[in-house]
């Protein structure tokens, strides 16, 4: 059964983008993309969400406006049409288009927003200037409410056990699509939705990566670590038709999306033993890991556990495999979650910002051999007062099963 946030936390949420508005001098904010409708109002119909810099919100649908009256915690007005749209705002909202003015600021999340629409939108509400703020809403998601970090909690506690079953089934012969089909059954029964949002523009995840030996570490387009080499080139990631192997890493990076909210992890198994170049690599993982966790408290600029992990890396010389290989290495540590997988704020070079308490962050270092496979580990945190606490629960090991 699907549990909604309190009152007070639509409130907040509010509050918090119109106090970040009036920083930045914006008179109000259209918000397009589906998983920012949902945070703000609860409902994810298709239409647009309007917030002033003062005063109450409106969400105007196309459709479905009866679920979206249903499920809204903000006014909801049908969108009469999107030629008057402008006429519409400006009737609603007068202290914010006054007929006098020629242009307003209005912030938009123009990092997710298709170049027709943001075309069709300047036609539509000429009074308005539309203004960059996708930086802004991903800031003010940033910080998690304790609603939030339960439900983060569940899913989990939920992958945790998804994880317990794939274990249990892992036999040598299977394939990686057979793995996969046992832990997504599991997810799906608990709750999963199916599938786990991502912001950026083309990139998509199914339920994660469960992937063996050179499989795991065949480079694709998908911005992380390891891909996979999934069933098509119609869909290069994940889980393919090969055989898992004796004596080769396993690589089992799954999440699960519950009530909206994301959860993301990594675990390294393997049937028989792996070779000591790769315990070793794992064994620098982890020891990543424990630093980061030492730093992954407020006060900490983001860039820096990333510099940290890097100088782990090359001190046990493995920079050349540290987060994918060569000219497909990715320049990151870790990442927000939430709605969303890939979150702010990224533990990366130029996300200078403080940690804050509330942020929950997926930290997952990992070395890739090309054709031989990924070890690894993944843990999501929640950045507390004074520290860091982990949501993940799934016991930090290899998991090995003996070779039959």
């Amino acid at each position: 059964m699907h549990i909604d946030p309190p009152r007070e936390e639509w409130l907040n949420r509010q509050q918090r983008l119109q106090e970040r508005m009036a920083q930045v001098g914006l008179q109000g904010c259209l918000v397009s993309q589906n998983v920012g409708i949902y945070y703000f109002t609860g409902s994810m119909q298709t239409g647009y969400l309007f917030v002033p810099v003062d005063g109450t919100p409106t969400y105007y649908v196309r459709r479905s406006l009866a679920r979206a009256q249903a499920e809204s915690h903000v006014r909801t007005e049908e969108l009469i049409s999107f030629r008057t749209f402008g006429q519409q705002l400006a009737t609603d909202y007068p202290e914010v288009f006054p007929p006098e003015t020629k242009t307003v600021a209005i912030g938009a999340d123009l990092d997710v927003m298709p170049a027709q629409l943001y075309l069709r939108l300047t036609e539509a509400i000429p009074q308005a200037s539309l203004k960059d703020a996708s930086a802004l809403l991903r800031i003010v998601r940033s910080v998690k409410s304790a609603f939030e970090i339960e439900r983060i909690s569940n899913a989990a506690a939920i992958v945790a056990k998804a994880l317990e079953s794939g274990i249990d089934a892992l036999k040598e012969g299977m394939t990686e699509l057979e793995l996969m089909t046992v832990i997504e059954g599991e997810l799906r029964r608990d709750g999963h939705i199916g599938l786990m949002r991502m912001r950026g523009y083309n990139q998509e995840i199914m339920t994660g990566v469960v992937a063996a030996g050179d499989a795991a570490a065949e480079p694709t387009y998908f911005d992380g670590p390891a891909g996979g080499r999934g069933l098509t080139p119609a869909g290069p990631q994940s889980s393919s038709r090969r055989p898992i192997r004796r004596n080769e890493p396993i690589l089992i990076d799954i999440g699960c999306c519950v009530d909206g909210y994301t959860i993301d992890q990594t675990r390294t198994a393997v049937i028989g033993e792996m070779s000591t170049e790769l315990l070793a690599a794992y064994e620098t993982a982890t020891a990543i890991m424990r630093h980061s966790e030492k730093q992954l408290r407020p006060g900490t600029a983001p860039e820096q556990l990333y510099a940290e992990a890097l100088r782990i890396a090359e001190a046990a010389g493995l920079s050349e495999h540290f987060m994918g290989f060569g000219r497909d290495q990715v320049k990151f540590l870790g990442h927000g979650i939430g709605l969303e997988i890939d979150e702010w704020p990224v533990l990366a070079r130029g996300f200078r910002d403080p940690l804050e308490p509330g942020m929950t962050i997926a930290v997952e270092p990992k070395f890739t051999f090309p054709g031989v496979g990924v070890v690894g580990v993944e843990n999501t945190y929640l950045i507390t007062e004074t520290g860091c606490r982990p949501l993940t629960v799934s016991p930090e090991r290899i998991y090995s099963k003996p070779a039959r």
